[in-house]
C-alpha cells in the first residue's frame, strides 16, 4: 500500500499543512490574509470530506471510538465558527484579529491532537490497510471536490456554520 493514499497519512499530512498555515498567519513577515485563504479552504474542505467519507466507514469498526468520531464532527463545528469569527475580522494583524487567531489556533490544534491520538490511533490498529488505503482516495476526492468549489470563501464558511 501506498503510505500517501492511506487516509491516516492523508490526514497527517492536512493537520502538519494547517499547522504551517497557523504558523503564516501569526508572522508578520508572510502573507497572512493569503495563509487565512489557504486554512480556510483546507479546513472546511478536510473537515467536510472527513465527515462525508471517513467518519462513517470508522464507525463500522470494532475498537474504533465511536463517541469520539462524534466529538471530532463537534470540534469541527467549533473550528468553523472560530475560522468565520476571524474571516469577519476587518484588519488582518489587528488585536482583535490576533484573538481571533489565537481562539482558531486553540481549537484547531486541540482537535487535531486528539483525533491524531484517538480517531487516528484507533484507524491504525482496527482497519485493515486495504481499507485505510481506499478511504484515502475517497477522501481526497470529495475534499478535491469541495477545494474546486471554492468551500473557503466567507459565503461557504458562513453556509456550514449556519446549517449545522
Amino acid at each position: 500500500m501506498s503510505e500517501a493514499r492511506d487516509v491516516v497519512a492523508v490526514i497527517l499530512d492536512d493537520h502538519r499543512t494547517m499547522e504551517e498555515l497557523l504558523r503564516r498567519m501569526r508572522s508578520v513577515e508572510e502573507d497572512r490574509e493569503a495563509a487565512l485563504k489557504d486554512f480556510a479552504a483546507l479546513l472546511i474542505a478536510h473537515a467536510e470530506a472527513e465527515e462525508a467519507e471517513v467518519y462513517p466507514a470508522l464507525k463500522r469498526f470494532r475498537n474504533v471510538d465511536d463517541e469520539e468520531v462524534e466529538h471530532g464532527e463537534e470540534e469541527h463545528h467549533e473550528g468553523n465558527e472560530a475560522l468565520l469569527a476571524l474571516m469577519e475580522v476587518e484588519e488582518v494583524g489587528s488585536d482583535e484579529w490576533d484573538e481571533k487567531l489565537e481562539e482558531l489556533a486553540a481549537a484547531v490544534t486541540h482537535h487535531l491532537d486528539e483525533e491524531e491520538r484517538t480517531i487516528l490511533n484507533g484507524a491504525r490498529e482496527n482497519v485493515p490497510d486495504e481499507r485505510r488505503a481506499e478511504l484515502g482516495a475517497v477522501f481526497l476526492q470529495d475534499r478535491e471536490k469541495h477545494l474546486k468549489a471554492d468551500c473557503g470563501s466567507i459565503e461557504n464558511v458562513r453556509a456550514v456554520v449556519h446549517v449545522q
